[in-house]
């Protein structure tokens, strides 16, 4: 909801003073109205009760800085400062204060995804002040909530304004309280500043804002875009930026709702919408007249408009589906979000969730046998021990009266040849190319980042473990602390950006084959540069050696994917890494690593599928000739 803005706020040393009791008894008889403030979105909505703050040691606990009500869409909390509410006269209001934060939660924006979407159009909508694309959702989701509150229910939205009695000469917020005298059909200057002449200019771009919101009362998201470019104009006049964020910063209760989200996270932000590109005009500029819809008035209020409902209908405008924006305005997005993170860990989630639909299993080696429990009898049960591996019935039959530690007893097992067999995972052992000839994943596409996000998160899947290396000039290289599980230290590497000259690491593929155990895959993604592998080390040990003992002892076999503007047998390097037993694949485009990556797993996995299963169906048949 709202605050007084500074520009009327009494001083500190005008204030009303409230004593402690006086806000513990307003605290209870607004908690005894959360029920019913939630009845009014329907009467199936659950949230947790709103935290109230009598003191402003609790204001800051809670994290409420510059209004005096506001939502978290992390842990779907509403926080509501009742020593402000108090100040600005706002006793008499709990439910339309109550309902319009329940409304943030479950009509507009409803989650963290619906919110980064709206934000993407509203960005824009809003070029050259991106960053007051949080101020604008901000508007833009509460006047939905205000006008189906007070259409639907009743509530005396206007009277709140009202009682706030803002006077400011800023046009974003007289424009703003324009919209609302015509949604509600009230007199002019019943809502905007007194003295302000409304300029016709302002007249036809807020009857413009009253048919959008009613057009887009169950489509909010579509229509986030144009209400940003009717809020530009008075945005991008002299001085009423600074103006504007001035008057109504105190207003914002949901401009940075996705703070301290460290458990939730929006997914499905790496994708545009399918009209995003076009659907942050002008409202003027439509090709087809808006027409209004009202869907506010006659709801029933167990009909929410939550987020399923806020999709973009197929067909409406010229479709770019399939479109992914960058990882830096995927950044940007996050940041207007209140989500705080450090831009190798936005990158890591951009390039993990552009990874996720293409994830298969990686190649697999299936052993003959795995091991079954074979029962070999009792033990005593300690204390301190997990209590389900105490076997009752043997602990009855030794004694009615249970002692734990003393009569309890647990079943000791050994193990047995089983049928079935068991699958030990392939380890990747992955050399991503970061030379200055490649993209800077923080910022643009990198699809070679993509490609060995894709088969790494394929490879920890099915649990084998990876190592990452990011290769660029001489001695530099970044790299995981040997073969890992961790996802995070993986993506972070892969993230990671040098921009050097062109010089593979041979002595970490020397050093990781000195002595390697686990059955490991070789995978090099880069350009012709790949050749570098082949010089002598820092001991003048030559390149073809270690690669040659790096091949034999991962005994999993190596690939490179290369982009080459030539063919193989042009590169005499080549021609020789492919006969000592590389596996060389060759692509035109960076865009195409994704299909590599996809096929590159299906392949060698269903490869060794299939040929087990003809194994054993081979020895089925010799069994039974025999």
């Amino acid at each position: 909801m709202t605050k007084k803005n500074p520009q009327t706020a009494q001083s500190e040393a005008t204030q009303p003073k409230v004593s402690l009791a006086e806000l513990h008894r307003l605290r209870d008889a607004w908690a005894g109205r959360w029920e019913e403030a939630l009845a009014l979105w329907s009467r199936y909505v659950q949230l947790s009760s709103p935290r109230f703050c009598c003191t402003q040691k609790d204001e800051a606990r809670e994290g409420l800085q510059s209004s005096f009500a506001m939502i978290r869409l992390n842990d779907h909390g509403v926080v509501i400062s009742l020593r402000q509410v108090v100040e600005h006269g706002l006793q008499d209001f709990p439910l339309e204060v109550m309902a319009h934060e329940i409304g943030h939660h479950v009509y507009c924006p409803g989650d963290l995804t619906d919110h980064g979407r709206m934000l993407a159009r509203i960005r824009r909508g809003l070029p050259g002040m991106e960053n007051k694309a949080g101020m604008i959702a901000n508007l833009y989701s509460d006047l939905f909530i205000n006008d189906r509150l007070q259409r639907a229910h009743d509530l005396r939205m206007d009277a709140v304004y009202r009682a706030l009695n803002v006077k400011t000469n800023d046009g974003l917020w007289n424009f703003y309280m324009r919209i609302y005298e015509i949604l509600w059909g009230l007199p002019a200057r019943t809502l905007t500043s007194p003295g302000f002449e409304i300029p016709a200019a302002m007249e036809g771009d807020a009857q413009l804002g009253n048919r959008l919101i009613r057009t887009y009362a169950s489509d909010h998201i579509r229509g986030s875009g144009r209400f940003a470019a009717l809020c530009l104009p008075y945005l991008l006049e002299e001085n009423q930026a600074h103006e504007s964020m001035q008057a109504l910063t105190p207003f914002l209760d949901a401009d940075a709702p996705g703070a301290g989200a460290s458990g939730a996270f929006p997914d499905g932000l790496t994708r545009m919408d399918d009209d995003e590109l076009t659907g942050s005009i002008h409202p003027a500029l439509e090709k087809k007249p808006i027409k209004p819809r009202d869907r506010s008035a006659n709801t029933d209020s167990s009909d929410v408009s939550g987020p399923a409902q806020n999709q973009t209908s197929a067909g409406t405008e010229i479709g770019h589906a399939g479109q992914y924006r960058e990882p830096f305005e995927y950044g940007q997005i996050l940041q207007a979000m209140g989500i705080k993170l450090d831009a190798q860990d936005m990158a890591a989630r951009y390039y993990r969730e552009r990874a996720m639909p293409h994830l298969v299993r990686y190649p697999v080696r299936e052993m003959p046998a795995a091991t079954e429990p074979l029962p070999e009898g009792l033990d005593t049960w300690e204390v301190g021990t997990p209590i389900s591996r105490i076997d009752w019935v043997q602990t009855a039959i030794r004694s009615p009266l249970v002692i734990p530690g003393y009569t309890t007893v647990e079943r000791v097992y050994g193990t047995t040849a089983g049928s079935d067999p068991q699958i030990e995972p392939v380890d990747l052992d992955l050399y991503v190319d970061c030379s200055g000839s490649m993209p800077n994943p923080g910022y643009a596409t990198s699809f070679l980042t993509l490609a060995g996000a894709i088969i790494a998160l394929s490879a920890l899947r099915v649990g084998a473990k990876v190592q990452a290396t990011l290769w660029s000039g001489a001695n530099q290289f970044l790299s995981t602390d040997g073969f890992v599980t961790k996802e995070r230290e993986i993506m972070r590497i892969l993230t990671g950006y040098l921009g050097g000259g062109t010089a593979f690491p041979i002595h970490k593929l020397r050093d990781t084959y000195a002595a390697r155990d686990r059955k490991t895959h070789i995978l090099v993604i880069s350009d012709d540069g790949v050749t570098t592998m082949f010089d002598a080390d820092e001991h003048g040990t030559s390149g073809w050696d270690i690669a040659r003992n790096a091949l034999a002892v991962a005994e999993g076999g190596g690939t490179f994917v290369l982009q080459l503007w030539r063919d193989i047998e042009q590169n005499k390097e080549l021609v020789a890494a492919r006969e000592m037993g590389w596996d060389i694949h060759s692509i035109r485009e960076w865009d195409d690593l994704v299909a590599f990556a996809r096929a590159f797993s299906r392949k060698h996995y269903e490869k060794l599928k299939d040929k087990t299963r003809s194994d054993r169906q081979r020895a089925a048949t010799t069994s039974e000739s025999v």
